[in-house]
């Protein structure tokens, strides 16, 4: 399989289960504008967050094999579920095996290193999917760096629906925005930061902000994904190389075209050409 891949100089390839990854692309693109990126939205099997590890993992290995043939060198997974769930095994058992050269970074990390530096009272708060709060992903990587920090997760799992009907910013949104900040303020009321830990999330900002005490800071992960993406590639000039520059960025999605562009609305401030493939 490795010696079929393709190993000339690629785009970067940013995955994610749906749609929210696009948030993620967005603040990358904003920092490294000159990079080329291939975006893959697996919408027609979303949601990732209720499934079990296993399968997570298959639908993000066939996902990653599929940029790795398009030409990546270089793969984001832009949804917390599949870093918690798939980039491990990824990382660990599949690369050393299609092509050691070639790398997989996850979003969970970067939010994991610049959090105790944001954190006061050394008490943070983890909103997000069922999958990745269950995976406690979060806790570990925060806890390898900071020890001190005492992490709260909590389930959101209306909040992705709300969102990609269109909702987030109907009366219909609050409820269930407000019953999630005042549950987990409610299991650690010292919490002083919240990270979003679902790229979905940031869309809710506006709601959420209407319901954290004032004090609490929200962390949305693009900005620091970005930061950390443009750290690696400064650490790594070998992969710098053999990521091209051409500011062009291709979207492609496992669903309907039209329903990905007319969703990507939600989450991009720009209109853009789909294209449909298939990982089965």
């Amino acid at each position: 399989m490795a010696d079929a891949l393709p190993q000339s100089p690629g785009p970067i390839g940013v995955f994610d289960s749906g749609y929210g990854g696009l948030t993620i692309l967005h603040g990358i693109r904003q920092l490294l504008p000159q990079y080329d990126y291939i975006y893959l939205g697996d919408n027609a099997r979303a949601p990732y967050g209720s499934r079990s590890f296993d399968v997570v993992y298959q639908f993000t290995r066939q996902a990653v094999l599929k940029l790795f043939s398009m030409g990546c060198q270089l793969v984001i997974l832009g949804c917390n579920t599949a870093s918690a769930k798939a980039l491990r095994t990824i990382q660990q058992t599949d690369l050393p095996e299609l092509d050691s050269r070639r790398r997989v970074l996850g979003v969970i990390r970067p939010t994991a290193e610049i959090i105790g530096k944001l954190t006061d009272s050394r008490h943070v708060g983890i909103l997000a999917t069922e999958g990745t709060v269950k995976s406690e992903s979060y806790n570990m990587e925060i806890n390898k760096l900071w020890p001190d920090i005492e992490v709260t997760g909590v389930a959101c799992p209306l909040w992705v629906p709300i969102i990609e009907n269109n909702e987030a910013n109907g009366p219909g949104a609050d409820y269930f925005v407000k019953k999630r900040i005042d549950h987990i303020l409610s299991l650690d009321p010292r919490i002083d930061t919240i990270i979003l830990g679902c790229t979905h999330y940031p869309i809710l900002i506006p709601k959420i902000k209407q319901y954290v005490p004032e004090g609490i800071r929200i962390i949305s992960q693009g900005k620091y994904v970005a930061e950390s993406l443009k750290d690696y590639l400064n650490r790594h000039a070998d992969m710098d190389e053999r990521c091209t520059k051409g500011g062009s960025a291709r979207y492609f999605t496992t669903e309907n075209e039209e329903k990905f562009k007319e969703n990507a609305r939600i989450f991009l401030p720009e209109g853009i050409e789909v294209s449909h493939l298939s990982l089965e």
